[in-house]
């Protein structure tokens, strides 16, 4: 098993960002030599990828743990609790 690397988290560099101002679409400016200025009439386009969709939901399943934790019932077990943050930070510092 790998060691777990636990530290500091690590730097971001700057975005360079290139826009087409409505004005002169032939000419391209970065971020970093001069502020763009985009007017009201520019559009982006998303991919449907990224567009919300509906969640699956087991509406009884919902139902149950809601009435569970009403009537005090729900099980709490911090040791499964701990390890899903463990495990959650360790995504959040694995290289990509």
């Amino acid at each position: 098993m790998p060691p777990i690397e636990i530290g500091p988290t690590r730097p971001v560099s700057a975005v360079q960002v290139k826009a087409i101002p409505a004005e002169n679409p032939a000419k391209i400016e970065t971020a970093a030599a001069a502020p763009v200025k985009v007017s009201a009439a520019a559009t982006v386009e998303t991919s449907d990828a990224v567009k919300a969709g509906s969640a699956p939901v087991d509406a009884e399943r919902v139902a149950q743990i809601r009435h569970a934790i009403q009537t005090g019932t729900y099980p709490v077990l911090p040791t499964k609790i701990a390890d899903a943050m463990i495990a959650a930070g360790m995504l959040l510092r694995s290289a990509k």
